[in-house]
């Protein structure tokens, strides 16, 4: 008896996110198609029935994040697309420069984990990665026109603040020195933010 079109749907998410956290945590090239399987509790068979390659996975698991964990990130963060105002650009900011968004590996929006994997990455899985950064200056974009202090190039900007604050948090063997970067980002964004 075939699966059903709601159990293909579910496996595939859950390939997807097993894939998404494996891919933050070692890179694309560290990590194969057996240990995405195993980590998504199914075998290497059947992968080939959802994915046609291991490229083609890596740009829905960069992609996904939007949908998946960053959503679930703006909700505790308290940003709320129903009702926007100016202040959720600092919200945003603050959550995503944080200690918690730092030290969560698996959960890391792609954009601070994969920059470097995803540079030399295929035009798809590049592509998801423009989609997130779109996605966080169009965010940013929307409060600092709300608030009179800035447009498109001040929201990409910011963008690029806070994902390069912490990709060089990230990388630092000092968490004090790690923080000052981040703090340091998040208070030249609040600036901005205000005028």
């Amino acid at each position: 008896m075939p699966y059903s079109a709601d159990h293909k749907r579910q496996t595939r998410q859950e390939i997807v996110e097993a894939a998404r956290k494996l891919f933050n945590t070692h890179g694309f090239s560290g990590v194969s198609i057996d240990m995405i399987m195993k980590s998504a509790g199914l075998t290497r068979g059947g992968f080939y029935n959802h994915f046609k390659s291991k490229e083609a996975l890596y740009a829905e698991a960069v992609e996904s994040f939007l949908m998946g964990r960053g959503k679930q990130w703006r909700d505790e963060a308290g940003i709320d697309f129903e009702n926007f105002c100016p202040e959720m650009a600092e919200q945003m900011m603050m959550s995503y420069l944080s200690d918690e968004h730092l030290g969560d590996v698996e959960g890391q929006c792609p954009m601070i984990a994969l920059p470097s994997d995803i540079a030399r990455a295929r035009g798809d899985v590049r592509l998801s990665y423009q989609k997130l950064l779109e996605a966080m200056s169009g965010l940013l974009q929307k409060s600092l026109e709300l608030n009179g202090t800035g447009g498109r190039k001040e929201a990409l900007s910011l963008t690029a603040l806070c994902i390069g604050g912490m990709v060089v948090a990230r990388s630092l063997p000092d968490d004090a020195l790690a923080a000052e970067v981040r703090n340091a980002a998040l208070q030249a964004g609040i600036s901005a933010i205000a005028g």
